[in-house]
């Protein structure tokens, strides 16, 4: 990545991993200009963007242990940043200017969503605890099969199978709420 340079260096990250305050201040302090760019260049609007990076310097400050390789400070930033950026997407849909093609949502619409929003929150909200978890990191959060199998000490196999097991539930949910309205 040939903008790693402008992050700060991994001598920085090992010593902020280890519990160096100062470290620790520094590398926050040093990711921010970093974690901006990538906040305005993701996220769909100005304030958005701020409280994005705003978030992920405090994930960096409070997970700076979770990072694995002292070099990936740039794409786990990346990540982070994106993730925060999709979430508050997904907060504020009816704040974004609708498709060219579609005509501005009635109020009636809106309640409509929200009530889907809601029986889909649900719906997950009743998957059993391990299909919940797998569920969320990989469609809300977005990670990755192997990060999310890491994370929950899992096997991909074992993965992808609680990952099936939790759609089809969430589908046949679903299915059988909008069967009964």
């Amino acid at each position: 990545m040939a903008d790693r340079t402008d992050w700060p260096g991994e001598a920085l990250v090992v010593a902020a991993q280890a519990g160096d305050l100062d470290s620790l201040t520094a590398l926050v302090a040093g990711s921010h200009p970093n974690v901006r760019r990538f906040a305005h260049s993701l996220c769909a609007s100005r304030e958005d963007a701020e409280d994005a990076a705003q978030e992920a310097l405090i994930i960096l400050y409070r997970r700076i242990g979770m990072l694995r390789a002292s070099g990936a400070l740039a794409s786990w930033m990346f990540r982070i940043v994106r993730n925060e950026c999709l979430r508050r997407a997904r907060l504020m849909p009816r704040e974004r200017a609708p498709l060219p093609d579609t005509a501005v949502m009635s109020a009636e619409d809106e309640v409509l969503r929200r009530l889907e929003a809601g029986r889909v929150a649900e719906a997950i909200a009743a998957l059993p605890a391990d299909q919940r978890r797998v569920l969320i990191m990989r469609d809300v959060q977005g990670h990755s099969g192997r990060t999310a199998a890491e994370a929950l000490g899992l096997s991909t196999a074992a993965m992808k199978s609680r990952l099936h097991r939790a759609r089809a539930a969430l589908q046949h949910t679903l299915g059988d709420t909008r069967a009964h309205h």
